[in-house]
Protein backbone atom coordinates (compact mmCIF):
# COMPACT_ATOMS: atom_id res chain seq x y z
CA UNK A 1 0.00 0.00 0.00
CA UNK A 2 1.33 3.56 -0.70
CA UNK A 3 -0.17 6.75 0.26
CA UNK A 4 -0.81 9.19 -2.31
CA UNK A 5 -1.32 12.64 -2.47
CA UNK A 6 -5.38 12.45 -2.50
CA UNK A 7 -5.84 9.00 -0.77
CA UNK A 8 -4.44 5.41 -0.24
CA UNK A 9 -3.66 3.24 -2.68
CA UNK A 10 -4.40 -0.43 -1.63
CA UNK A 11 -3.36 -3.44 -3.57
CA UNK A 12 -6.14 -6.73 -3.87
CA UNK A 13 -4.50 -9.44 -4.51
CA UNK A 14 -6.08 -13.13 -6.69
CA UNK A 15 -7.25 -15.12 -3.69
CA UNK A 16 -6.85 -18.43 -3.94
CA UNK A 17 -10.07 -19.15 -2.01
CA UNK A 18 -12.64 -17.24 0.32
CA UNK A 19 -14.48 -18.62 3.45
CA UNK A 20 -14.73 -17.44 6.91
CA UNK A 21 -17.69 -16.38 9.47
CA UNK A 22 -17.45 -12.31 10.15
CA UNK A 23 -19.85 -9.86 11.65
CA UNK A 24 -20.48 -6.22 9.17
CA UNK A 25 -20.35 -3.15 10.86
CA UNK A 26 -24.02 -1.53 12.28
CA UNK A 27 -26.73 -0.45 9.40
CA UNK A 28 -25.99 3.18 8.71
CA UNK A 29 -29.61 3.75 7.50
CA UNK A 30 -30.89 2.47 10.54
CA UNK A 31 -28.45 3.97 13.23
CA UNK A 32 -29.29 7.95 11.57
CA UNK A 33 -32.60 7.20 12.77
CA UNK A 34 -32.71 5.90 15.60
CA UNK A 35 -30.24 8.27 16.84
CA UNK A 36 -32.34 12.10 14.65
CA UNK A 37 -35.70 9.87 16.94
CA UNK A 38 -34.38 9.00 19.77
CA UNK A 39 -33.16 13.05 20.25
CA UNK A 40 -36.90 13.41 19.59
CA UNK A 41 -38.14 11.14 22.29
CA UNK A 42 -39.67 11.66 26.32
CA UNK A 43 -36.94 10.42 27.88
CA UNK A 44 -33.32 8.83 27.29
CA UNK A 45 -32.29 6.50 24.37
CA UNK A 46 -29.90 3.69 23.99
CA UNK A 47 -28.86 2.84 20.94
CA UNK A 48 -25.83 0.53 20.62
CA UNK A 49 -23.59 -1.19 17.52
CA UNK A 50 -23.35 1.96 16.16
CA UNK A 51 -21.17 1.85 13.01
CA UNK A 52 -17.46 3.59 13.18
CA UNK A 53 -18.76 5.11 9.68
CA UNK A 54 -18.20 8.74 8.71
CA UNK A 55 -21.50 9.02 8.11
CA UNK A 56 -23.10 8.29 11.40
CA UNK A 57 -20.35 10.70 12.96
CA UNK A 58 -21.65 13.58 10.97
CA UNK A 59 -25.26 13.04 12.11
CA UNK A 60 -24.10 12.44 15.71
CA UNK A 61 -22.03 15.81 15.50
CA UNK A 62 -24.78 17.14 14.29
CA UNK A 63 -27.42 16.47 17.20
CA UNK A 64 -24.69 17.60 19.46
CA UNK A 65 -24.83 20.89 18.15
CA UNK A 66 -28.48 21.49 17.54
CA UNK A 67 -28.10 20.83 22.04
CA UNK A 68 -28.77 17.20 21.95
CA UNK A 69 -27.05 15.83 24.76
CA UNK A 70 -24.94 11.81 23.71
CA UNK A 71 -22.98 10.08 26.29
CA UNK A 72 -20.92 7.11 25.66
CA UNK A 73 -22.62 3.30 26.46
CA UNK A 74 -20.94 0.74 26.83
CA UNK A 75 -22.43 -2.30 24.68
CA UNK A 76 -22.77 -5.76 25.53
CA UNK A 77 -20.87 -8.52 23.86
CA UNK A 78 -23.64 -10.40 25.08
CA UNK A 79 -26.01 -9.22 22.67
CA UNK A 80 -23.19 -9.39 19.90
CA UNK A 81 -22.99 -5.37 20.03
CA UNK A 82 -19.01 -5.33 20.90
CA UNK A 83 -18.00 -4.15 17.42
CA UNK A 84 -20.31 -1.10 17.61
CA UNK A 85 -20.17 1.80 19.71
CA UNK A 86 -23.35 3.39 21.72
CA UNK A 87 -24.68 6.29 22.56
CA UNK A 88 -27.30 7.46 25.36
CA UNK A 89 -29.19 9.86 24.10
CA UNK A 90 -31.06 12.71 26.37
CA UNK A 91 -33.14 15.06 24.48
CA UNK A 92 -33.23 18.73 26.00
CA UNK A 93 -35.10 20.35 23.05
CA UNK A 94 -33.33 21.74 19.80
CA UNK A 95 -31.39 25.42 20.42
CA UNK A 96 -30.05 27.26 17.16
CA UNK A 97 -26.67 26.19 16.60
CA UNK A 98 -23.59 28.45 16.47
CA UNK A 99 -22.23 27.48 13.12
CA UNK A 100 -23.77 26.08 9.80
CA UNK A 101 -24.11 21.86 10.80
CA UNK A 102 -21.79 20.08 8.93
CA UNK A 103 -23.20 17.25 6.96
CA UNK A 104 -19.83 15.44 5.61
CA UNK A 105 -20.76 13.53 2.75
CA UNK A 106 -23.46 12.08 4.56
CA UNK A 107 -26.81 12.76 2.22
CA UNK A 108 -29.07 10.79 4.34
CA UNK A 109 -28.16 13.18 7.43
CA UNK A 110 -29.02 16.38 5.33
CA UNK A 111 -32.25 15.11 3.79
CA UNK A 112 -33.24 13.38 7.49
CA UNK A 113 -32.08 16.60 9.59
CA UNK A 114 -33.88 19.02 6.92
CA UNK A 115 -37.41 17.28 7.56
CA UNK A 116 -36.83 17.34 11.56
CA UNK A 117 -35.72 20.64 11.30
CA UNK A 118 -38.43 22.33 9.02
CA UNK A 119 -41.06 22.40 11.77
CA UNK A 120 -38.79 23.04 14.60
CA UNK A 121 -38.36 26.27 16.34
CA UNK A 122 -34.60 26.82 14.97
CA UNK A 123 -32.79 28.13 12.01
CA UNK A 124 -29.75 26.68 10.69
CA UNK A 125 -27.30 25.78 7.71
CA UNK A 126 -27.14 22.31 6.41
CA UNK A 127 -23.74 21.82 4.73
CA UNK A 128 -21.38 19.58 3.51
CA UNK A 129 -18.47 18.67 1.51
CA UNK A 130 -17.49 19.18 -2.01
CA UNK A 131 -19.11 15.73 -2.77
CA UNK A 132 -22.33 16.40 -0.93
CA UNK A 133 -22.82 19.96 -2.06
CA UNK A 134 -23.14 18.54 -5.98
CA UNK A 135 -26.43 16.43 -4.84
CA UNK A 136 -30.02 16.69 -5.60
CA UNK A 137 -31.50 18.40 -2.73
CA UNK A 138 -34.60 19.38 -4.57
CA UNK A 139 -36.50 16.59 -4.37
CA UNK A 140 -36.73 16.65 -0.75
CA UNK A 141 -36.48 20.62 -0.53
CA UNK A 142 -40.01 21.19 -2.66
CA UNK A 143 -42.47 18.69 -0.69
CA UNK A 144 -41.04 20.16 2.80
CA UNK A 145 -41.85 23.62 0.92
CA UNK A 146 -45.15 22.70 0.35
CA UNK A 147 -45.94 21.64 4.08
CA UNK A 148 -44.80 25.70 4.67
CA UNK A 149 -41.13 25.07 5.61
CA UNK A 150 -39.18 27.72 5.03
CA UNK A 151 -36.12 26.60 3.04
CA UNK A 152 -33.72 28.10 0.90
CA UNK A 153 -30.61 26.33 -1.77
CA UNK A 154 -28.67 26.90 -4.53
CA UNK A 155 -30.41 26.14 -6.96
CA UNK A 156 -31.63 22.54 -5.56
CA UNK A 157 -28.22 22.04 -3.98
CA UNK A 158 -26.17 22.32 -0.22
CA UNK A 159 -26.17 24.73 2.05
CA UNK A 160 -29.67 24.34 2.89
CA UNK A 161 -30.87 27.13 5.05
CA UNK A 162 -33.82 26.40 7.25
CA UNK A 163 -35.70 28.85 9.42
CA UNK A 164 -38.35 26.53 11.33
CA UNK A 165 -42.09 27.23 11.07
CA UNK A 166 -45.15 26.02 11.46
CA UNK A 167 -45.84 23.26 9.58
CA UNK A 168 -49.21 22.04 7.31
CA UNK A 169 -49.67 18.14 6.60
CA UNK A 170 -50.06 16.99 3.15
CA UNK A 171 -50.44 14.55 0.66
CA UNK A 172 -46.84 13.62 -1.09
CA UNK A 173 -47.06 11.48 -4.67
CA UNK A 174 -43.35 10.92 -5.08
CA UNK A 175 -42.05 10.40 -8.47
CA UNK A 176 -39.16 8.99 -7.37
CA UNK A 177 -38.94 6.15 -5.13
CA UNK A 178 -36.48 7.01 -2.52
CA UNK A 179 -36.76 6.31 1.25
CA UNK A 180 -34.77 9.50 2.43
CA UNK A 181 -37.29 11.61 0.90
CA UNK A 182 -40.06 9.79 2.09
CA UNK A 183 -38.79 9.34 6.09
CA UNK A 184 -38.09 13.32 5.62
CA UNK A 185 -41.44 13.92 5.26
CA UNK A 186 -42.42 12.04 8.09
CA UNK A 187 -40.03 13.49 10.46
CA UNK A 188 -41.72 17.19 9.43
CA UNK A 189 -45.68 15.21 9.91
CA UNK A 190 -44.12 14.95 13.55
CA UNK A 191 -44.90 18.51 14.08
CA UNK A 192 -47.02 18.89 11.18
CA UNK A 193 -51.10 20.12 12.10
CA UNK A 194 -53.10 17.07 9.87
CA UNK A 195 -52.11 14.05 8.58
CA UNK A 196 -48.62 13.53 6.59
CA UNK A 197 -49.16 10.91 3.64
CA UNK A 198 -46.47 9.07 1.44
CA UNK A 199 -47.19 7.83 -1.94
CA UNK A 200 -44.32 6.02 -2.83
CA UNK A 201 -43.64 4.35 -6.98
CA UNK A 202 -41.93 1.19 -5.28
CA UNK A 203 -41.50 -0.05 -2.26
CA UNK A 204 -38.42 1.57 -0.19
CA UNK A 205 -36.89 0.75 3.45
CA UNK A 206 -39.46 0.61 6.22
CA UNK A 207 -36.83 1.30 8.48
CA UNK A 208 -38.25 5.33 9.60
CA UNK A 209 -41.90 3.28 9.65
CA UNK A 210 -41.00 0.43 11.97
CA UNK A 211 -39.04 2.96 14.35
CA UNK A 212 -42.17 5.29 14.72
CA UNK A 213 -43.93 2.53 15.76
CA UNK A 214 -42.70 1.10 18.14
CA UNK A 215 -42.03 4.63 19.34
CA UNK A 216 -45.45 5.24 19.65
CA UNK A 217 -46.15 7.01 16.66
CA UNK A 218 -49.98 6.74 15.02
CA UNK A 219 -48.35 5.58 11.42
CA UNK A 220 -50.68 3.58 9.25
CA UNK A 221 -49.21 1.72 6.54
CA UNK A 222 -50.98 0.16 3.20
CA UNK A 223 -49.11 -1.06 -0.39
CA UNK A 224 -47.29 2.33 -1.34
CA UNK A 225 -49.09 4.37 1.34
CA UNK A 226 -47.51 5.62 4.75
CA UNK A 227 -50.05 7.91 6.61
CA UNK A 228 -48.61 9.56 9.93
CA UNK A 229 -51.28 11.66 12.17
CA UNK A 230 -50.58 14.28 14.66
CA UNK A 231 -50.28 12.75 18.03
CA UNK A 232 -50.82 14.40 21.44
CA UNK A 233 -48.38 12.15 23.04
CA UNK A 234 -44.82 12.82 22.36
CA UNK A 235 -42.21 9.88 20.78
CA UNK A 236 -41.49 6.81 23.48
CA UNK A 237 -37.69 6.29 23.94
CA UNK A 238 -36.23 3.11 23.01
CA UNK A 239 -33.46 1.00 22.99
CA UNK A 240 -31.53 -0.41 20.33
CA UNK A 241 -29.23 -2.60 19.00
CA UNK A 242 -28.23 -1.79 15.48
CA UNK A 243 -27.82 -4.85 13.45
CA UNK A 244 -25.54 -5.73 10.87
CA UNK A 245 -25.31 -3.64 7.22
CA UNK A 246 -26.78 -5.40 4.92
CA UNK A 247 -25.52 -3.00 2.11
CA UNK A 248 -21.76 -3.89 3.42
CA UNK A 249 -22.79 -7.62 4.21
CA UNK A 250 -23.42 -7.53 0.25
CA UNK A 251 -19.94 -7.32 -1.06
CA UNK A 252 -18.94 -10.19 1.36
CA UNK A 253 -21.78 -12.24 -0.48
CA UNK A 254 -20.64 -10.99 -3.36
CA UNK A 255 -17.13 -12.34 -3.19
CA UNK A 256 -18.48 -15.85 -2.08
CA UNK A 257 -21.01 -15.83 -5.33
CA UNK A 258 -18.07 -15.09 -7.43
CA UNK A 259 -15.99 -18.84 -7.31
CA UNK A 260 -17.50 -22.43 -7.08
CA UNK A 261 -16.62 -23.67 -3.76
CA UNK A 262 -16.10 -20.14 -1.98
CA UNK A 263 -18.34 -19.64 0.84
CA UNK A 264 -18.88 -16.94 3.48
CA UNK A 265 -21.13 -16.62 6.77
CA UNK A 266 -22.49 -12.99 7.97
CA UNK A 267 -23.56 -13.33 11.79
CA UNK A 268 -25.88 -10.74 13.22
CA UNK A 269 -26.79 -9.18 10.03
CA UNK A 270 -30.24 -7.29 9.39
CA UNK A 271 -32.46 -8.85 7.37
CA UNK A 272 -35.49 -6.19 6.80
CA UNK A 273 -37.38 -7.46 3.82
CA UNK A 274 -37.15 -4.12 2.24
CA UNK A 275 -33.47 -4.71 2.18
CA UNK A 276 -32.87 -8.12 0.77
CA UNK A 277 -33.59 -7.87 -2.19
CA UNK A 278 -29.70 -8.96 -3.30
CA UNK A 279 -30.50 -12.30 -1.38
CA UNK A 280 -32.79 -13.75 -4.22
CA UNK A 281 -30.95 -11.83 -7.09
CA UNK A 282 -27.72 -14.09 -6.11
CA UNK A 283 -30.48 -16.97 -6.48
CA UNK A 284 -31.38 -16.37 -9.39
CA UNK A 285 -27.70 -15.99 -10.66
CA UNK A 286 -27.34 -19.35 -9.79
CA UNK A 287 -25.52 -19.27 -5.53
CA UNK A 288 -27.00 -21.10 -2.71
CA UNK A 289 -28.20 -18.89 -0.31
CA UNK A 290 -29.16 -19.96 4.00
CA UNK A 291 -30.47 -17.63 6.16
CA UNK A 292 -31.57 -18.46 9.65
CA UNK A 293 -33.74 -15.52 11.38
CA UNK A 294 -33.11 -14.50 14.96
CA UNK A 295 -35.92 -13.40 17.46
CA UNK A 296 -36.42 -9.51 16.85
CA UNK A 297 -39.01 -6.80 18.52
CA UNK A 298 -37.96 -3.94 15.95
CA UNK A 299 -35.86 -4.96 13.03
CA UNK A 300 -35.21 -8.66 11.68
CA UNK A 301 -31.45 -10.09 11.62
CA UNK A 302 -30.00 -13.43 11.81
CA UNK A 303 -27.10 -15.50 9.91
CA UNK A 304 -27.15 -15.58 6.01
CA UNK A 305 -24.37 -18.14 4.40
CA UNK A 306 -23.30 -17.94 0.87
CA UNK A 307 -21.61 -20.33 -1.36
CA UNK A 308 -20.42 -20.06 -5.00
CA UNK A 309 -22.09 -22.43 -7.60
CA UNK A 310 -21.60 -21.39 -11.70
CA UNK A 311 -22.98 -18.45 -12.48
CA UNK A 312 -25.76 -17.36 -14.84
CA UNK A 313 -26.60 -14.09 -15.98
CA UNK A 314 -30.20 -11.80 -14.72
CA UNK A 315 -32.04 -9.03 -16.14
CA UNK A 316 -32.93 -6.58 -13.59
CA UNK A 317 -35.87 -3.74 -13.96
CA UNK A 318 -36.16 -0.06 -12.19
CA UNK A 319 -38.32 -2.39 -9.75
CA UNK A 320 -35.82 -5.01 -8.75
CA UNK A 321 -33.07 -1.97 -8.82
CA UNK A 322 -35.23 0.04 -6.17
CA UNK A 323 -34.66 -3.01 -3.89
CA UNK A 324 -31.43 -3.36 -4.20
CA UNK A 325 -29.88 -0.10 -5.13
CA UNK A 326 -27.09 0.30 -2.73
CA UNK A 327 -25.98 -3.48 -3.75
CA UNK A 328 -25.91 -2.91 -8.07
CA UNK A 329 -22.12 -2.07 -7.57
CA UNK A 330 -21.57 -5.07 -5.87
CA UNK A 331 -24.02 -7.56 -8.42
CA UNK A 332 -21.86 -5.80 -11.54
CA UNK A 333 -18.62 -7.37 -9.80
CA UNK A 334 -21.03 -10.70 -9.55
CA UNK A 335 -21.77 -10.38 -13.15
CA UNK A 336 -18.60 -10.12 -14.35
CA UNK A 337 -18.36 -14.19 -13.76
CA UNK A 338 -22.15 -15.23 -14.55
CA UNK A 339 -22.76 -16.65 -18.14
CA UNK A 340 -24.48 -14.35 -20.68
CA UNK A 341 -24.97 -10.53 -20.16
CA UNK A 342 -26.48 -9.33 -17.18
CA UNK A 343 -28.42 -6.12 -17.98
CA UNK A 344 -29.56 -3.61 -15.20
CA UNK A 345 -32.29 -0.72 -16.27
CA UNK A 346 -34.08 1.82 -14.58
CA UNK A 347 -30.81 2.80 -12.40
CA UNK A 348 -30.57 6.52 -13.38
CA UNK A 349 -30.41 7.25 -9.33
CA UNK A 350 -27.06 5.50 -9.39
CA UNK A 351 -25.63 8.75 -11.32
CA UNK A 352 -26.47 11.09 -8.06
CA UNK A 353 -25.21 8.66 -5.21
CA UNK A 354 -21.70 10.00 -3.72
CA UNK A 355 -20.67 9.83 -7.04
CA UNK A 356 -22.03 8.63 -10.46
CA UNK A 357 -22.03 4.58 -9.71
CA UNK A 358 -22.59 3.42 -13.01
CA UNK A 359 -19.96 5.54 -14.82
CA UNK A 360 -17.29 4.67 -12.07
CA UNK A 361 -18.18 0.91 -11.90
CA UNK A 362 -18.22 0.76 -16.06
CA UNK A 363 -14.81 2.59 -16.20
CA UNK A 364 -13.61 0.41 -13.33
CA UNK A 365 -14.68 -2.58 -14.60
CA UNK A 366 -12.97 -2.15 -18.41
CA UNK A 367 -9.64 -1.29 -17.13
CA UNK A 368 -9.79 -4.55 -15.30
CA UNK A 369 -11.38 -6.78 -18.75
CA UNK A 370 -14.72 -6.85 -18.83
CA UNK A 371 -17.34 -6.14 -21.13
CA UNK A 372 -19.44 -3.50 -20.66
CA UNK A 373 -22.04 -1.15 -22.11
CA UNK A 374 -23.19 1.59 -20.53
CA UNK A 375 -26.34 3.83 -20.91
CA UNK A 376 -28.24 6.44 -19.70
CA UNK A 377 -30.13 4.83 -17.05
CA UNK A 378 -28.70 1.38 -16.98
CA UNK A 379 -25.46 -0.72 -17.65
CA UNK A 380 -24.75 -4.14 -19.08
CA UNK A 381 -22.00 -7.02 -18.34
CA UNK A 382 -21.51 -9.66 -20.78
CA UNK A 383 -19.59 -12.64 -18.64
CA UNK A 384 -17.66 -14.41 -17.77
CA UNK A 385 -14.94 -12.37 -18.05
CA UNK A 386 -10.99 -13.26 -17.21
CA UNK A 387 -10.44 -10.22 -14.87
CA UNK A 388 -6.59 -8.59 -15.34
CA UNK A 389 -5.01 -6.84 -12.44
CA UNK A 390 -5.41 -2.82 -13.16
CA UNK A 391 -5.25 0.43 -11.23
CA UNK A 392 -8.95 1.41 -10.80
CA UNK A 393 -10.52 4.85 -9.34
CA UNK A 394 -13.40 5.06 -7.02
CA UNK A 395 -14.02 8.63 -7.49
CA UNK A 396 -14.13 8.88 -3.49
CA UNK A 397 -17.10 6.42 -3.26
CA UNK A 398 -17.38 3.74 -0.61
CA UNK A 399 -19.40 1.40 -2.51
CA UNK A 400 -17.24 1.71 -5.74
CA UNK A 401 -14.43 0.95 -3.79
CA UNK A 402 -15.73 -2.07 -2.35
CA UNK A 403 -17.06 -3.38 -5.30
CA UNK A 404 -13.95 -3.13 -7.28
CA UNK A 405 -12.15 -4.40 -4.59
CA UNK A 406 -14.33 -7.71 -4.41
CA UNK A 407 -12.94 -8.10 -8.38
CA UNK A 408 -9.74 -6.99 -7.85
CA UNK A 409 -8.02 -3.68 -6.37
CA UNK A 410 -8.54 -0.11 -5.14
CA UNK A 411 -8.81 2.72 -2.33
CA UNK A 412 -9.21 3.99 1.07
CA UNK A 413 -12.85 6.23 1.15
CA UNK A 414 -14.21 2.63 2.23
CA UNK A 415 -13.81 4.65 6.22
CA UNK A 416 -17.04 6.22 5.09
CA UNK A 417 -19.07 2.88 6.01
CA UNK A 418 -16.82 0.77 6.62
CA UNK A 419 -12.96 1.24 7.76
CA UNK A 420 -12.25 -2.04 8.61
CA UNK A 421 -13.59 -3.52 4.78
CA UNK A 422 -9.42 -4.14 3.44
CA UNK A 423 -8.17 -5.68 6.65
CA UNK A 424 -11.13 -7.90 6.62
CA UNK A 425 -10.54 -8.98 3.40
CA UNK A 426 -7.19 -9.98 4.06
CA UNK A 427 -8.54 -12.24 6.96
CA UNK A 428 -10.89 -14.51 4.76
CA UNK A 429 -9.25 -14.95 1.99
CA UNK A 430 -5.82 -16.95 0.53
CA UNK A 431 -3.74 -14.99 -1.06
CA UNK A 432 -2.15 -17.55 -4.44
Amino acid sequence: MRRAELGVVELVEPAARLAGTLRVPGDKSIAHRALILGALADGESVITGLPPGEDVRATVACLRSLGVRLSPVSPSPARGEASGWGLRISPLGFSTPHGPLDCANSGTTMRLLAGVLAGSRVSATLDGDASLRRRPMARVVEPLRKMGASIESRDGHPPLVLTGTALQGRRHLLSVPSAQVKSALLLAGLAARGPTTVVEPALTRDHTERLLVAMGADLRVAEGTVELRPSHRPLHAIELAVPGDFSSASFWMAAAALRPGWSITIEGVGLNPTRTAFLRILEAMGAAVQVELAETDMEPHGTVRVTGHPLRAVTLGAEEVVAAIDEIPALLAVATQAEGRTVIAGAAELRVKESDRIAGMAEGLRRMGARIDERPDGISVDGPAALRGATVDSSGDHRIAMALAIAGLDADCVAVSYPEFFATLSEVTHAS
